[in-house]
């Protein structure tokens, strides 16, 4: 079932050497708490809040702003009822009616939507049975986020109607818990889940697509709703040796991480006419030092030139995604940050990119002009 290498191909690995392509310097450091901070997203769903971002960290989810000369403002700050809930995972994504929404998840395993102008509670959805590990928004359709869990479950939830249109499992799905997930920019049917198995999956919701389309218009009561089980992804990708724990699509590749100091971009050669076979092409490699824990996300600007990536020892790695072989843009480095990095944003145009990490510290990185 899984993807075999192609025979002739070696990938092209990254130097550890900086390009000095863009620099950037430390503009501010705040201590949101004790409790680690696990996850920080930029919002790229909505022009008018690209310099918004969110974290999560304990049961608390915080929206801030990046203002001119690295200043950090706070929007608004929710603090779940449930004081033992821990927040593993956010993402942006909105009302139908155009209104954002924070849509946090973790250790309970349930969805909270935040309505971010109202500082209110729009939705809750309950139906994984364990804790979420990522959730993730539909670029092209942002009223549907997707969850992943450690309940081996990927699901897809409509956040305008409140409705879990399908369930990413059974027969062919993953045997342990599912970390990461991530749309396709630009097939709408396509997702990518990897978790702890060692896998990356790649699922279709094509032939489900009317039941996504019903999710927009159902007046009866969420639970009454067919939700569909996708039982056999279109493809199964054997590319690492231990927990993948971050992917995302870049274009029609994938770039994947392990524990294994490195991410991957590799292409997925589906065959469409007989699902779960096919090939994979190991394109590159990008060295990520000291990076061997699980739980380390990375991420990209909007465009994805750049990735960064953070790891145990307090240093992000920013690496030029679209170069051959891999460009090292820049290695940042701080005597005071020495906690792990749970994940990075980077904004809009990949000028700023932030970090949260173990010890409850958010930091930001501006890029210097280059004379």
């Amino acid at each position: 079932m899984s993807g075999k290498f192609t025979i002739g191909s070696e990938p092209v690995i990254g130097l550890l050497t900086p390009s000095k392509k863009r620099d950037y310097r430390v503009t501010n450091r705040l201590q949101e708490g004790k409790r680690p901070l696990y996850a920080v997203v930029f919002n790229f769903i909505d022009s008018r809040y690209f310099n918004v971002f969110a974290t999560v960290g304990g049961n608390r989810v915080t929206v801030y702003q990046c203002l001119e000369g690295g200043v950090i403002a706070v929007l608004q700050s929710y603090v779940d009822e449930d004081k033992d809930e821990s927040f593993y995972t956010v993402t942006w994504a909105c009302h139908v009616d155009g209104t954002p929404f924070v849509v946090a998840g973790g250790l309970n395993g349930i969805l909270r939507v935040i309505d971010a102008g109202g500082e209110k509670i729009h939705k809750s959805f309950v139906g994984h049975g364990d804790s979420i590990n990522e959730i993730r928004t539909q670029p092209l359709q942002p009223s549907l986020v997707v969850s992943a869990s450690k309940d081996e479950s990927v699901r897809l939830w409509n956040v305008h109607t409140g409705i879990c249109i399908l369930i990413f499992a059974g027969a062919g799905g993953h045997r342990n818990e599912v970390l990461s997930v991530d749309f396709h920019p630009s097939d709408i049917y396509r997702i990518a889940s990897c978790g702890m198995d060692n896998t990356v999956k790649i699922w279709s919701m094509k032939e489900f697509w009317t039941y996504v389309e019903k999710s927009f218009t159902w007046t009866d009561i969420p639970s009454k709703f067919p939700t569909k089980y996708v039982q056999f992804p279109v493809f199964i990708a054997s590319i690492h040796s231990n927990y993948v724990d971050c992917n995302r699509w870049l274009g029609d590749f994938i770039l994947s991480k392990s524990v294994d100091n490195e991410i991957v971009l590799w292409e997925p050669k589906v065959k469409d006419q007989s699902p779960g076979e096919g090939s994979v092409d190991i394109l590159q490699k990008y060295p990520v030092p000291d990076c061997d824990i699980w739980f380390i996300k990375f991420s990209c600007d909007f465009h994805y030139n750049a990735a960064a990536i953070g790891n145990r020892e307090g240093k992000i790695f920013v690496w030029e995604l679209q170069s051959s072989p891999p460009v090292l843009i820049a290695r940042l480095t701080h005597a005071q940050s020495k906690s792990p990095i749970r994940q990075t944003a980077m904004s809009f145009d990949g000028s700023t990119i932030l970090s949260c990490c173990e010890d409850g510290t958010i930091w930001r990185w501006d890029a210097v002009a280059m004379s």
